[in-house]
């Protein structure tokens, strides 16, 4: 199965952020820690041009904690600011406006130098959908004024938010770019959500997790589903992939007539579990 996604919105929000680029002082961009390479949109750091840049590893309580620590040291060998934070629970954000300040510290020099009263500063929160900007923002403002939900697509438009710590966010749509060259990608974006499911072949993207997950987490996938067997970590075989699929069906009671595994609901049932985190923390690729 071939993943694309770029719905029109999407076209009419990065005419939108290169318009905004001489309002902004630097740009806060989200990823999911989960998946912090495939969760990068290559489009950014060409819209952003040379604007300073924050990397917000977001929902790292929901990622392997050892490889956010290998993430975090590879961002920093690329000449990256990166911090974790979970945006759902606040949990490492009130640190992000002195991490901006330490961005614009040069910036800010000289506009006391030449006297000037620095203004707050200005932020672009950028992303690709369903990575958690909008969370972020009404944590960072302390109330519920930017649209959040669980699936992608929630913002469309763009607007100013203050925040404590003298410095102001500009909102923006999620956007995906127009091809993704390495197909993995589009499936590890689809087993976190960052897909509209409504366009996927449900089946296909829970197979994929499910070698993933056989390959790096099979003692907790087992206990999880408590499915004692399961095949090789390294099979190629789709048979056992289906037949793993199935005895989650089974012991998540996804039956139809004759006693069959209702696939597509079972298919579900795993991505639903896993994206809540009831597997536990697991993240999706290494640097």
């Amino acid at each position: 199965m071939t993943i694309q996604w770029f719905p029109g919105h999407m076209t009419k929000a990065r005419r939108q952020i290169e318009d905004k680029l001489k309002l902004i002082d630097v740009a806060i961009e989200l990823i999911d820690a989960r998946l912090p390479l495939s969760s990068r949109n290559p489009m950014i750091d060409d819209i952003l041009r040379d604007k300073p840049k924050l990397i917000i590893l977001n929902k790292a309580d929901l990622a392997d904690p050892e490889a956010t620590r290998k993430w975090l040291a590879h961002f920093k060998e690329q000449g990256f600011v990166a911090h974790p934070v979970d945006a759902s629970t606040g949990k490492g954000v009130k640190e992000i406006p002195e991490q901006v300040k330490t961005l614009l510290k040069e910036k800010l020099e000289r506009q006391i130098a030449k006297g000037m009263n620095p203004r707050p500063m200005r932020a672009l929160i950028v992303g690709i959908p369903n990575v958690g900007k909008s969370t972020l923002i009404n944590k960072m403002a302390g109330r519920n004024i930017a649209a959040t939900g669980d699936r992608p697509g929630v913002t469309k438009g763009q607007q100013w938010i203050k925040t404590g710590g003298n410095l102001e966010l500009l909102d923006t749509p999620g956007i995906l770019w127009p091809k993704f060259e390495d197909q993995e990608v589009g499936y590890r974006l689809a087993v976190t959500g960052a897909i509209k499911e409504e366009i996927l072949n449900v089946e296909d993207i829970a197979f994929f997790a499910v070698k993933y997950l056989l390959r790096d987490y099979s003692e907790r996938f087992s206990e999880r589903f408590g499915i004692e067997k399961l095949p090789a970590a390294d099979t190629d075989n789709p048979d056992d992939i289906v037949a793993v699929l199935e005895a989650v069906g089974r012991k998540r009671g996804c039956l139809i007539s004759g006693g069959r595994v209702d696939l597509e609901k079972a298919s579900r049932t795993l991505l639903h579990e896993l994206r809540a985190g009831k597997l536990g923390s697991y993240t999706l690729e290494m640097p």
